[in-house]
């Protein structure tokens, strides 16, 4: 094997953590908002993740059945759906469930794992317990060759660009809008928000469903790489756990950095080793660096 094909094994092995890396940004960053911003523990949501997924499947199959001349198109539509399903389904499980437990981190953290059992056995009883992949149009498929022996998949260029986009609008809500300042408020100190007329607890339902909704567009970009099942979702929640707790609770930044490096570390040692092997390394590694720096790599100050 010369050097330039094990540059292009490295750069290909390099892109394939990209693509994990954008899944588990997604996933991160809307887990950061709720778990960072608001101090809930959301065991369910990997399950916001997979209704997201199960959007782009049933989308993909509902066009293909009635309106077969729409596949091309249905794609960008249906991630749309997919945030403002999920976005849904979060402001009613804060309403129902969440607002009666702040302050009560391992109640929520119960809670939660109950919310994700009983949306498992939804997806089961209602989609089917066999994973599905959606149809995807034909723009996505195929991959890019920028010199010979280097192939880069379209749907993985996709997955990045969208990551991107979900990643900017987050930060320019965050730091640029109303709901942000009221976030950023709440966070900094909740009884002075209260007082000088913040609805906080508008705010925390309205922050957890953006949470949920972004974890929707995670499981769409995931159907670009993989197919769904009922328990997808319970599969990423660790890493997404792993990705905002080594990046710093609270720091936005550090869940993109702490993305990066996890999806490509794993990535990376997945070519000289089993995935299986390439996991424990990789949580090795952030055992070994968290022993260190207990408060993540970008820690952020807050009172509560």
């Amino acid at each position: 094997m010369t050097f330039s094909d094990m540059m292009n094994i490295g750069l290909m092995q390099g892109f394939a953590g990209l693509s994990l890396f954008a899944v588990l940004l997604l996933m991160g960053l809307g887990l950061a908002i709720i778990f960072g911003q608001m101090g809930v523990i959301n065991m369910a949501h990997g399950e916001f993740m997979t209704i997201g997924a199960y959007t782009i499947f049933l989308g993909s199959t509902l066009t293909e059945k009635f309106a077969p001349t729409l596949v091309p198109y249905y794609f960008p539509v249906a991630i749309v759906l997919a945030f403002v399903f999920a976005f849904i389904v979060g402001w009613g499980v804060e309403w129902g469930l969440i607002r009666h437990l702040y302050k009560r981190p391992l109640d929520t953290l119960l809670a939660t794992w109950g919310v994700s059992l009983g949306l498992q056995q939804i997806f089961r009883t209602f989609i089917g317990p066999k994973e599905v992949s959606p149809t995807l149009p034909d723009w996505l498929l195929g991959s890019w060759a920028p010199h010979e022996g280097l192939d880069i998949p379209i749907n993985g260029m996709f997955v990045l660009g969208l990551t991107a986009l979900v990643t900017t609008l987050v930060l320019i809500a965050l730091y640029r809008s109303r709901w942000g300042l009221r976030v950023r408020a709440t966070v900094s100190n909740r009884t002075m928000a209260n007082a000088i007329g913040i609805n906080t607890m508008k705010t925390d339902r309205l922050t957890f469903a953006i949470g949920c909704g972004i974890a929707g567009v995670a499981g769409a970009a995931f159907t670009t790489i993989g197919s769904t099942g009922p328990t997808s979702g319970s599969l990423y929640i660790v890493d997404a756990f792993l990705v905002v707790t080594f990046g710093g609770a609270a720091s936005l930044f550090g869940t993109v950095v702490s993305a990066f490096g996890i999806a490509q570390t794993q990535s990376i040692s997945e070519f000289f080793m089993t995935g299986s092997m390439a996991k424990v390394l990789t949580l090795s590694l952030i055992v070994l660096i968290l022993m260190f720096r207990p408060q993540g790599l970008f820690a952020v100050k807050v009172r509560r």
